[in-house]
Parts: C-alpha cells; structure tokens; sequence
C-alpha cells in the first residue's frame, strides 16, 4: 500500500499496517493466468505480488530501496521460483525484466515502511533526519531546502504539494537556514507550523504538504512514472495488462494522459501542443476505479486511489513523448542545487 496525497495527515503521518490498497481490483485487472509472468514495479512490502503468485503468477519485483529487497527475501523463499526481486527504478523495468511480460503493475508513492521509519525521514510524526530518499543516494530533502532558491522552494511546496503558503514557507526557511541549517523532520514542521499556525478544526498537519511536495522533487517521482509508462510499453506483450494506482491528481493525470494518447484517444490539453497522431498501442481504458467506501473507512490512505488499467496491442511501443504529461519545470535534485 502506498501513502496518500498532500490533504491527509497521514501522507507525512503516523503508523499505519501495511494494507494494499485495491488489493482485489488490481488483481482482477491485471487478469493473470496461470503461468503468467508479471512486473511487480513498486515491490513494496509485497502485497500485489503475493495476491498474484496466489493467483498463478510468476513475478518480477523491483523496487528503488533497497531495504525493500532485504525485506522481500522472505517472500522469494516462499514463492517456490516463482519470484524474482530486483532493486532497480520501475522506469527501467523493461530491462531489469529482460523478457517480455503479462502484465505490469505500479502502485505510486511512498510506502507504509517508509513512513513508518523514522530514521528514512519521510514523515514529521517522529523525529528523525531530513531525508526523504527512497534509493538513499543522492541529494536529500536536508540539501534541497538548505541550498535551493525561495523561488524553487516555492514552486515545489506549491505545484508539488499544493500547499497555498508555498511563499511565505519558503522565505521562512531562507531566513532560517542562514542561523542553523534544517537538519530535523520535526525541526522543519515544527517551524512552518510556528509560522502558519495550526486551528483545531484543521484535520492535517500544517506541514504535510510541504513533506510532500519535498518527497516528490526529492525522489522526480513525476519523472520515473512518465519514463515508468514508457518502460510498460516496451515490456508488455500484446495482450499484456497495464494497472497503476494513484494518490495524487498530479500522478492521476500522467496516467490519464498517456493512456488516452497511447489508445489513439488524444493524450493532450488546451495549454499542451497539439498531439501528434500516432498508432494506438493499447486499447480502449478501462473504467476508472476508486475504493468502495468500506475500504476507504478502513484504510485511510486508500481514499483518494484510483486505479487505471489498459489492454496492450500489437502494435510496437511508440517514441517517449513526454510534452503529452505537462511536467511542471523544476530543478533537476541532483543537478546543481543553487544557492541564495
């Protein structure tokens, strides 16, 4: 299961028990037979891949930490060869696949087990470093909100998170920084909460969507699910089953866009070029599905998921066209952070 969306206390939150989240849906469109031999892209705690070799399926999971593959070795154990783990980034999983396959399923966002861990730093519930890595390389949300422009702090607090004190948040971290760099999960929330203010009937933490918009810049969590859709559309084979579940309308709408574009639909928007004709690669989508509201009130964090499905074609995969997303235009993490 995967975290939620700015908008939850949980998306930076507390506890919760690793539950996939449309668990029976995605299984049912991913439509596996026996034999079948599917990608697991966000491996997780291995909840999709257990359901799948269940229903006699053979998985490949990956999975971008590699805390994940330690944890997920007992799982291969029990599989009987019929699960294969690789760390590596979904948006390579037709090479760390190395075959064609049935099916493909991504689950997008920040695990439970993430959160959960303190000492990984995704969540402002219990003290820990400001991190937010998920390959635990690279730059951290620490180096990003201590050398980073107002200007791009903004825009990733505000178009990232959807945080509407985007502005005001990030002058607060560069008058801040200049005394005692940001180094503390609870030192950042505890200062925007100081300077935004917290209301009884406010139902999140003040800081949650910064967390947010931070832990996706942190980890170009847009980018790895455009490439990531891309990638599906190479590994698939005709007849192959795509699934995604989503928490965020920003990770919905790459989903939207590309299967409405790749089935010949028209991928684009009235602010986006025209999109260039091109043979459809997948079928018509299936119809969007949400949690019933018995699941949504038993799990928290599956109230805003939508799942989206697609049947591949025959025809071959076609060139990335990443102008059909929209991608907002932020600073690359590990690229030259700029400093004030």
């Amino acid at each position: 299961m995967m975290a939620g969306p700015g908008g939850r206390e949980d998306a930076g939150g507390g506890p919760a028990r690793h539950v996939p989240v449309l668990l029976d849906a995605v299984v049912a469109a991913l439509r596996p037979q026996r034999d079948a031999l599917v990608v697991d892209g966000t491996f997780g705690a291995g909840g999709y891949t257990r359901a799948l070799i269940e229903a006699g399926a053979s998985v490949i999971g990956v999975d971008r930490d590699p805390d994940a593959i330690r944890d997920g070795q007992a799982t291969v154990a029990a599989s009987g060869g019929r699960l294969r783990l690789v760390q590596g980034r979904f948006s390579e999983l037709d090479m760390l696949a190395g075959e064609p396959v049935d099916g493909v399923v991504l689950d997008i966002g920040v695990s439970s087990m993430q959160l959960d861990e303190a000492g990984r730093g995704f969540s402002f519930r219990r003290d820990g470093p400001l991190d937010m890595r998920m390959e635990q390389t690279g730059p951290s949300a620490a180096d990003i909100v201590n050398t980073f422009k107002p200007g791009d702090l903004a825009r990733i607090f505000g178009i990232l998170g959807e945080e509407r004190h985007a502005g005001r948040i990030a002058r607060m971290i560069e008058r801040r920084r200049i005394q005692k760099p940001f180094a503390r999960t609870l030192d950042l929330a505890d200062a925007i909460e100081l300077l935004v203010g917290r209301h009884a009937k406010d139902k999140i933490h003040p800081a949650t969507r910064c967390f947010q918009g931070l832990r996706i810049f942190v980890n170009d969590e847009l980018g790895e699910l455009a490439k990531a859709l891309f990638a599906a559309e190479r590994a698939l084979r005709p007849g192959g089953r795509l699934a995604v579940v989503t928490f965020h309308s920003l990770e919905d709408r790459i989903v939207k866009r590309f299967m409405a574009d790749r089935s010949g639909g028209g991928g684009g928007s009235r602010h986006l070029p025209e999109p260039v004709a091109r043979t459809a690669t997948f079928g018509k989508p299936d119809r969007m599905v949400a949690p019933s509201g018995e699941e949504a009130a038993a799990n928290p964090r599956a109230r805003s998921a939508k799942l989206r499905a697609a049947t591949r074609l025959d025809a071959p995969a076609g060139a990335e066209d990443f102008t059909l997303f929209g991608l907002p235009k932020l600073p690359a993490p590990g690229h030259g952070a700029e400093r004030s």
